[in-house]
């Protein structure tokens, strides 16, 4: 009897750590790598011989919005056809679980409009959801704290009470009892902007000591980032957690060159604090329509909106024009609505992309009618346009910032490396056409160059497609 199901012949290994790259075969069991190294073809079911191909761990998708996805459309193919193999949720304080039956307020409507009315009062509910019906990759799961206000609160313009507090803390307990891996905030956000740090640290006080995290889209991203940056240091060295800085980045022509700011203070922070940030490889984000943002946007692309969906894919300032109004008033008639801004300098981003500490994560809005390309095409970018034709670092580190660097900070126990005994979280791709080919302009394309794609052992794309497979799993905290 063969004691491998499956060996992966002649790669070049590249095994998430940052090591320099090997020639390697890699054996696979029961869903978990068996072995690495040079080993005997004759003790496998099934060889597959790479030919020199890149093999990598898959890819960790560390700031995502695919709460609702994971349920809608279990094939997860936006993420899957990138070699995204785990994908974390319920970032910007914006998580599905637990509204229960909440109004979702903008931004939660980015995750939480069910056409078919699930809703989730706790983060048991929603795990046990993700357990009968497994979507093709693997999720761990943020609980937010905006979902949290609009859960409990009467109103959103004020601090919370101390009883409202109190509600927030048991919702808290309740999620990282269930398995959430830490607390994400978004003050950003209207219905959290009132939210004081005093209040977003007694909600998470649940957090101490239990190994979970927060990650903070933070209050301003403008001319006041350092401020903001340092509420959200601050805070989480209160609690001594870990603290992620979500989608770094400095909006604005007037915050051009920042960067070199930011991350200074990040280097002083890292000495005292256990600090760390995500990022997207592309100068335009995208959210909810809002008309601050378009304002400091050189160009604005509506996504979405509900009352007038012929205007998705059509930018902001020919949407006026064609009705005849100023941009503003333009906003105001397209809500509820998204958008793509460009405002971002791409210097800054490349600098953020190279920081030592920087991992990738999308930032997608998978609902969206006309998506950013992020949303395809992120983690495809980084080997492609930033390692091979920028060379902004070597191979190695664009697929370290994606796996190894990502489950370490996040707690992905026995995931982001090729190590024996690790789950078979694996991707197969050409180092010389990797590539996005999703655009601005064409949003909705899978990336060149994934030849395959195992979730926990099984072969979940290819290059002709999904083979339907869905092997992916909740992840739950320290289990």
């Amino acid at each position: 009897m063969a004691a491998w199901d499956l060996l992966l012949r002649g790669a070049h290994l590249i095994d998430g750590s940052g090591a320099p790259a090997a020639s390697a075969d890699v054996a696979l069991a029961g869903g978990r790598i068996a072995a690495v190294g040079r080993l005997d073809p004759g003790d496998a079911a099934s060889v597959r011989d790479l030919d020199g191909l890149a093999l990598a761990p898959g890819f960790i998708d560390v700031h995502t919005h695919d709460d609702r996805l994971l349920l809608s459309d279990p094939s997860m193919t936006p993420k899957l056809s990138q070699g995204v193999t785990t994908v974390i949720a319920g970032n910007c304080g914006i998580s599905l679980a637990p509204l229960g039956d909440a109004e979702a307020v903008p931004p939660i409507n980015l995750v939480a409009e069910v056409e078919d009315g699930r809703r989730f009062g706790s983060f048991a509910d929603y795990f046990a959801a993700l357990d009968a019906s497994p979507p093709s990759v693997n999720c761990a799961a943020l609980v937010g704290h905006t979902t949290l206000r609009v859960r409990t609160m009467a109103a959103l313009d004020r601090p919370a009470t101390g009883a409202e507090i109190a509600a927030m803390q048991a919702l808290v307990a309740e999620a990282i009892e269930a398995g959430a891996i830490g607390a994400s905030t978004g003050t950003y956000y209207g219905p959290a902007s009132a939210a004081t740090a005093d209040e977003i640290r007694r909600v998470l006080e649940p957090l101490r000591g239990s190994g979970a995290l927060i990650a903070s889209h933070i209050r301003d991203e403008t001319d006041g980032v350092l401020q903001a940056m340092r509420e959200a240091f601050g805070i989480a060295a209160e609690l001594g957690v870990r603290q992620v800085i979500s989608h770094h980045k400095l909006a604005g022509k007037a915050n051009f060159g920042r960067s070199s700011e930011t991350l200074a203070l990040f280097d002083e922070t890292r000495k005292r604090a256990d600090v760390c940030l995500d990022c997207y490889p592309y100068a335009a984000s995208s959210t909810i329509l809002r008309a601050d943002a378009a304002n400091i946007a050189a160009s604005t692309l509506v996504t979405w909106s509900t009352p007038r969906p012929e205007f998705a894919g059509r930018y902001l300032d020919a949407i006026a024009a064609e009705l005849g109004v100023a941009p503003a008033a333009a906003v105001e008639l397209l809500q509820p609505a998204g958008a793509i801004y460009f405002m971002m300098d791409e210097a800054d981003v490349e600098r953020i992309l190279a920081y030592p500490e920087t991992m990738v994560g999308s930032d997608g809005l998978p609902h969206d009618l006309f998506p950013h390309p992020r949303l395809w095409g992120a983690f495809p970018r980084v080997l492609g346009h930033y390692a091979r034709e920028r060379k902004l670092f070597p191979l190695e580190t664009a697929v370290h910032k994606m796996t190894g660097l990502s489950a370490g900070r996040f707690g992905l126990a026995g995931r982001g490396l090729v190590r024996p005994g690790y789950a078979a979280d694996l991707v197969v791709f050409d180092p010389d056409t990797v590539a996005d080919t999703a655009t601005f302009a064409k949003p909705v394309s899978p990336a060149a160059g994934i030849v395959s794609v195992f979730v926990n052992g099984v072969e979940s794309w290819t290059a002709g497609g999904h083979t339907g497979a869905r092997a992916g799993t909740a992840i739950r905290r320290g289990r």
